[in-house]
């Protein structure tokens, strides 16, 4: 298969890292498929990508509403054009099934289209003044802005941070997961593609020392990240207070089941919401706090759910679940389910590599359902980032509400009943910046505002959509005119 070599884009052109370093992306379904060869790149490789971007926020600043609305609709049919090529590279890349991809594929055009309307909708306010004249509002955009993003969903995921930005005028400064650097990379010829001025968009590829350096640099006037809570809090802290940073950050995420819960729902969406995108979504369930009055018997359903998962490369035909992302990601699902036991919770089904026929060197687990889990125990309160689910038994409702937020994190909650008091009520005292009744945790609207509490995000700004979405990419100024 193609090995792909990929390059930086810095100060308008593809070029390697300045040091010639490198580093390989393989397949994890099969580590010795080679997807590509990328950039290392260094403090020295983000320090110039900036420099190229301060010069190009000047050019992109003074650009029409209609130009850069028009960029964002070339770049999504430009996307829309290739769906095929580009959900085989995204199974390759990052393991998702083939039915994954194709929505993560069809839904990032329609961010960049969303984001492309909002250029139009950047206004000021007007404000009467007492001596006759007239105060304004402008908003403009902050400059350069960095990027910095998860390899869980490489497209959707930036297509929200760089959509906005440039709608809003500002120049990006790109750092991609050194997991999914060649979707990444797609995704600036999409954009180069549909007119974006080369000086307006810079890709840096490689890891932590790139983003640490994008994030530190002065002329950056904004990052936005998701990612870990520890990384998020490393670049809270680089970008300090004079700058601005939107942060999405960890999840541990119930699935709160009552006892006049309908059990089939229930168990489907709990099975959806955990295991799918093989456990690795921010917003997945990891945790369910059942009634005692139904814990055993939708213990027995998720249990019987997860085992006939079809676990496999996702490219073949009728697959459920892929390999996890990476060979980090395999150690951390067998160490957390090690944790597991040793803590003393059961571990009722999976848990375990996959090998043989079909998986051979493959990050293929079977998804793991834990019951007997205790609030304190680390499978309870930790985010692991995997198709790891703990179940937890609660005596009655308020005793559900508690254990649901007794975590440091806060990203999305969900509940399943019929009895609509109770859910609403649910979502008055749940802390959680995400409520889900009767649905998974999992799979959120691009036009509603998206965020969590606690530590699972700075809650200053929220991304995707609502109010505060483009003020994040804007600086407010008010100007007093008087009459002579």
């Amino acid at each position: 298969m193609t090995v792909h070599q990929g390059l930086n884009f810095v100060g308008g052109a593809w070029v390697p890292a300045s040091s010639g370093a490198t580093f390989r992306r393989r397949n994890p379904a099969d580590p010795g498929d080679v997807v590509g060869e990328f950039p290392e790149s260094s403090g020295a490789d983000a320090g110039a990508a900036v420099a190229g971007a301060v010069e190009g926020a000047a050019l992109w600043g003074a650009a029409p509403a209609e130009k850069r609305a028009d960029v964002l609709e070339a770049a999504a049919r430009w996307l829309e054009e290739r769906a095929d090529r580009l959900v085989a590279e995204l199974v390759r890349e990052e393991g998702k099934t083939r039915a994954e991809a194709a929505m993560e594929i069809s839904r990032t055009p329609r961010n960049l289209r969303f984001y492309a309307a909002e250029a139009h909708r950047i206004t000021g306010q007007s404000h009467p003044a007492a001596d006759g004249g007239i105060v304004y509002t402008r908003r403009e955009p902050v400059g350069v802005v960095g990027a910095i993003t998860p390899w869980n969903f490489p497209l959707n995921i930036p297509s929200r941070k760089i959509g906005p930005a440039l709608a809003a005028g500002n120049a990006v400064v790109f750092k991609p997961s050194p997991v999914t650097p060649l979707l990444a990379q797609r995704l600036v010829e999409a954009l180069l593609a549909g007119g974006l001025p080369p000086l307006a968009i810079a890709l840096v590829h490689g890891g932590a020392d790139a983003g640490a350096a994008v994030a530190a640099d002065e002329r950056v006037g904004a990052v936005t990240f998701t990612g870990s809570t520890r990384a998020g809090r490393a670049v809270h802290a680089a970008v300090g207070p004079t700058r601005r940073a939107q942060l999405e950050m960890g999840g541990k995420n119930p699935v709160v089941v009552l006892d006049d819960a309908d059990l089939e729902r229930a168990a489907q969406l709990i099975v959806k919401g955990a295991f799918g995108l093989s456990g690795q979504a921010c917003t997945g369930t990891s945790r369910v706090i059942a009634h005692e009055a139904v814990h055993d018997e939708l213990l027995g359903r998720v249990a019987r759910a997860a085992e006939a998962l079809v676990v496999g490369d996702g490219r073949r035909d009728g697959v459920d679940m892929g390999p996890l992302a990476a060979d980090f990601q395999l150690e951390k699902f067998l160490g957390y389910v090690r944790i597991g036991e040793e803590e003393g919770a059961r571990l009722v089904t999976g848990g375990r590599r996959l090998s043989g026929a079909g998986y051979g060197g493959g990050y293929f687990v079977r998804p793991a359902v834990f019951d007997g889990v205790t609030p304190r125990m680390r499978i309870a309160r930790e985010e692991i980032f995997g198709p790891v689910l703990a179940f937890q038994r609660a005596s009655g409702f308020d005793e559900a509400i508690e254990l649901a937020n007794g975590t440091p994190y806060g990203l999305s909650a969900g509940i399943v009943t019929r009895d609509l008091d109770r859910a609403l009520e649910f979502a008055r005292r749940c802390e959680s910046g995400l409520v889900k009744v009767n649905q998974p945790t999992s799979g959120m609207a691009m036009t509603v505002p998206f965020g969590g509490l606690k530590e699972s995000s700075t809650q200053t700004f929220k991304e995707q959509a609502g109010p505060s979405m483009m003020l994040f990419y804007t600086q407010e100024k008010s100007v007093y005119i008087s009459p002579r």
